[in-house]
């Protein structure tokens, strides 16, 4: 249920994940599709907070509805009105709400249902009594019907060899067209499972040919800071574009990346030398803010910004070090001023950040001696 409906509430100064569903709201006899929010602890807006426990009474009560009548009027909110015609309904009360115990399980990426049917049939593959077997058919009955296909995220077995296997020879599914289950069916969906777990185990020892998805070292916040001159050892301060870190670029001295970056936003080439003499950063922005940029400076930051900290970089050998030595970590890039540039406690590109890694990437692979970097 979770997918990419992705959202959240703040309770507390707490932000609690959650996602979302449409659904029916009947009040006063109306039909409302709406959006039906589920909060990992545990509670779900059906226009008002409630429980779980609240809304399985919401469901009895046919507040939150899962049946529609012919002929019933309904509505989407500023979009359409209509009235129901042939209406037919895929969910039940019950499953709505195993859904939604499921996500919450997912939310706070506890196992679900499917999750535990999947334990307990590894159970009883590794001591296959008739005990086991009964404890895996539980398990997989408890996964909501519409979520059974999918358990093994197989598309093209769907759960054929889940409702086999816990069948058993002789047994039957819960689907009243398989008919019953033969040794040959059985045989073949243990061998189904058996694969499955050669896979998972090759699967478990691959290396990805093109290294991991994800940084293995821990994220890098690089905050604000004032610093008008350079420290012995400045540590990550120093990758900052407003550290004290001069850089000539085409002849002109600047006493930082950001005094270079600002110097060249300006259209006037008269206010260039006043920015570059600038006594802060901060200076910098203020006096370029009222000055015009040059045009098509908005598609050329970017590239901008990267020259600059390859020069900053190149020019100040120990800063690299600083740099190299973040490993694979994500920097987060603080800047109040631009939602650009800055990462911004989530809200912001954070493109200082990703371009700082693009660098350091291109120092390791000089180190290396790649070609091409």
């Amino acid at each position: 249920m979770i997918g990419n409906r992705i959202t959240h509430r703040t309770a507390d100064g707490v932000r609690v994940p959650g996602t979302w569903r449409h659904a029916f709201i009947r009040n006063g006899g109306h039909y409302f599709l709406t959006d039906l929010f589920v909060y990992a602890d545990g509670l779900i807006d059906c226009w008002g907070l409630v429980t779980v426990e609240e809304f399985e009474e919401k469901l009895r009560t046919g507040w939150v509805a899962t049946s529609l009548p012919e002929g019933g009027e309904a509505s989407a909110h500023e979009l359409a009105d209509w009235k129901f015609g042939e209406p037919e309904s895929w969910i039940t009360p019950e499953l709505l709400v195993a859904e939604v115990r499921d996500t919450i399980d997912q939310l706070n990426g506890r196992p679900d249902s499917t999750g535990r049917c999947l334990a307990a049939v590894d159970v009883f593959l590794a001591d296959r009594t008739e005990e086991n077997r009964a404890a895996a058919r539980e398990a997989f009955l408890a996964v909501p019907e519409t979520r059974r296909r999918y358990a093994l995220g197989d598309m093209d077995s769907k759960d054929w060899p889940l409702r086999v296997l816990v069948a058993g020879p002789g047994g039957r599914t819960y689907l009243p067209f398989d008919g019953t289950v033969t040794q040959e069916d059985y045989d073949g969906a243990l061998g189904y499972f058996e694969e499955r777990a050669r896979w998972r185990a090759e699967r478990s020892t691959r290396v990805p040919a093109d290294g991991p998805v994800t940084p293995h070292a821990p994220a890098v916040q690089l905050h604000h800071t004032y610093r008008t001159e350079p420290v012995a050892d400045p540590g990550t301060i120093g990758l900052r574009h407003d550290y004290p870190a001069p850089i000539t670029v085409g002849g002109v001295d600047h006493p930082s990346v950001a005094h270079a970056y600002w110097t060249l936003s300006v259209a006037d080439p008269g206010a260039r030398d006043a920015l570059a003499a600038a006594q802060t950063a901060s200076a910098a922005r203020t006096l370029a803010a009222g000055a015009p940029r040059r045009e098509g400076w908005e598609h050329a930051r970017t590239a901008v910004m990267t020259a600059l900290l390859r020069a900053k970089y190149d020019q100040h050998p120990e800063l690299a070090e600083v740099l190299l030595a973040t490993d694979d970590a994500t920097l987060v890039y603080d800047d109040v001023d631009s939602a650009f540039w800055g990462d911004n406690a989530g809200r912001g590109r954070n493109w200082s950040g990703r371009l700082l890694e693009l660098v350091r990437s291109e120092l390791h692979a000089r180190r290396a001696g790649i070609p091409g970097a």
